[in-house]
């Protein structure tokens, strides 16, 4: 049982989001017995400051929206380990992120394949980012690399796009990279993270993926990102509260425990509905 649920939709951005709450921006949703609410924050120094207030007392679950994992394999040759911490700690020594949202993450991800030979496996920029080794357009060959295109989880879930998408609509990957390093900060802070860490603590971190709500979404109308983290937020404190929360708790055993992770609630869209 958790005393709160914070569900965070993430942003890659390079400048502050508007002053005007927008789409395609920060929003936290937060349920609780004392009722629902909903954050909107302009960067990500705000959000993560947001996230540390609302972890501070009480059992906590926070959901992010993006990938915690990358397809088995990719960890070991990054980093000699194989093991997803191995790459948030990577990740948390090179990603610069300036309290305006200025990052350099397309010149660690040209980094990162430099170290694959070049051609992959991450792809996409703005037509005005020129760094060698990181392509605008997907021209990567998966199987040469020795990687899949995609996680266990995102066979499970198709319309979840792979992480080592960059840029352009729909893409996850960014996200990634900019929050991996929040993800590694809070760990280090006592907060466990599932699936892979196996022992229970105060504060959960998980991967979770809002659109497993789409039409519920679609019926109520409004700044999509706002609607999604607060109905999402609902959905789980609700079966935080009754015991359901347990039905989205397994997951297979594998790389996803130590590799690639998984989507709090893949293939349970309608325990998710239903407890709306």
């Amino acid at each position: 049982m958790f005393d709160r649920v914070v569900i965070v939709d993430w942003s890659a951005a390079s400048q502050p989001s508007p002053a005007r709450p927008s789409a395609d921006a920060i929003w936290i949703g937060v349920a609780e017995a004392g009722g629902e609410d909903t954050r909107y924050c302009r960067t990500r120094a705000a959000a993560e400051a947001a996230i540390a207030g609302l972890v501070a007392a009480g059992r906590v679950l926070v959901g992010f929206d993006f990938p915690f994992g990358y397809p088995a394999g990719f960890a070991a040759r990054l980093t000699g380990r194989a093991r997803a911490a191995a790459v948030w700690d990577w990740l948390a020594q090179r990603i610069e992120d300036g309290p305006d949202n200025r990052n350099n993450r397309f010149a660690v991800a040209a980094s990162v394949n430099r170290v694959f030979g070049g051609a992959g496996p991450f792809w996409g920029c703005p037509a005005g980012v020129d760094l060698p080794g990181l392509r605008a357009v997907k021209a990567v060959d998966y199987a040469a690399l020795g990687l899949a295109e995609r996680r266990g989880v995102e066979r499970l879930v198709p319309r979840a796009q792979p992480v080592w998408k960059l840029y352009t609509t729909g893409s996850v990957g960014s996200q990634s990279l900019m929050g991996l390093p929040v993800v590694h900060r809070l760990a280090q802070a006592g907060a466990a993270v599932w699936p892979f860490d196996p022992a229970p603590a105060r504060v959960v971190l998980a991967e979770v993926y809002p659109s497993l709500l789409a039409q519920a979404v679609a019926r109520e109308g409004g700044i999509k990102d706002e609607v999604q983290v607060r109905l999402l937020a609902r959905a789980l404190w609700r079966l935080a509260q009754d015991g359901g929360l347990a039905a989205l708790w397994d997951v297979p055993q594998g790389v996803a425990h130590s590799e690639e992770g998984w989507i709090l609630g893949a293939g349970q869209a309608g325990v998710l509905e239903a407890a709306l």
